[in-house]
């Protein structure tokens, strides 16, 4: 598998044998484990209990905001989940998020698409995304933001997300995007009820949130064995929610906070709501 040399990025194989996008700026891989097809699944629409909760009525839209659209994997698993659903049930939107869609490019070329679960209505779905910007069936409505975030998420209306797959390239390339400034922006976009999933497991992250305002727990395991995280507005929706023992671990980091921390940052999280007793 090769991308197109105009393009900044190209289709790899992985040691495993799976498929994955290599962008070629960076050189960040995208799913680098198992592949796009089951790491979107086992990392972002399960955890979510999307399908369940496209299920929990056929009135109101679940809204789904895809912050790293990249190759389109994790958007194309909820897309697909929503079409496999027998009516009634509620409708998806798509809100995804990116600075490039050269990824999308890649995997929409007709040797790559297969490999990453892009099927026909997938294609013509990516297609109208590329080409104006947006797209819409009976099940699901998937619009497009290209831009620089946070500035893209505080232009979105406020209370408007009940799910987040915050999926952009790591820390170390995009330390912007995992700061208390980006997961505040997020955070006014996010209803009662919302869960925010992420591949990161860094302690630098998730004090993030937590000063940011979120709830934050342990999230599932990679294919690789390595934990995630989930973010909520109310704790009592984590199933692990972070207690003492990461306190106790922040005491012994060296790289513990983002990089936009208050001075007073440490006794800001001590004094979070879900590590106070009761």
């Amino acid at each position: 598998m090769n991308g197109d040399r105009s393009l900044n990025c190209e289709i790899v194989l992985t040691r495993s044998g799976a498929p994955a996008v290599v962008d070629r700026n960076t050189g960040e891989v995208m799913h680098p484990v198992v592949g796009p097809v089951v790491e979107a699944g086992q990392l972002y629409v399960e955890p979510s209990r999307l399908v369940q909760r496209l299920q929990e009525g056929s009135s109101g839209a679940l809204v789904l905001a895809d912050v790293g659209l990249g190759a389109g994997s994790n958007a194309i698993a909820a897309f697909q989940a929503a079409h496999r659903l027998p009516a009634p049930c509620r409708r998806l939107e798509i809100v995804s998020f990116d600075r490039s869609l050269q990824a999308v490019e890649c995997v929409l070329a007709s040797e790559n698409a297969a490999a990453f679960g892009v099927d026909e209505h997938v294609a013509v779905a990516l297609r109208a995304l590329l080409s104006r910007g947006a797209y819409e069936d009976e099940r699901v409505a998937w619009r497009l933001r290209v831009g620089t975030l946070p500035a893209t998420l505080f232009d979105e209306p406020e209370a408007s997300v009940d799910v987040v797959f915050w999926d952009p390239f790591s820390p170390k390339v995009n330390g912007e995007l995992w700061s208390i400034a980006s997961f505040r922006a997020l955070h006014r976009l996010c209803r009662k009820g919302v869960t925010v999933h992420t591949y990161s497991r860094s302690t630098s992250v998730r004090c993030a949130f937590l000063l940011a305002g979120f709830a934050v727990g342990v999230g599932v395991t990679t294919g690789d064995g390595k934990e995630t995280t989930i973010a909520a507005l109310d704790p009592e929706a984590l199933s692990q929610p972070l207690d003492g023992r990461f306190l106790q671990r922040l005491s012994r980091s060296s790289a513990a906070l983002p990089v936009d921390a208050p001075a007073d940052a440490v006794a800001k999280l001590v004094a979070s709501p879900q590590f106070l007793p009761g």
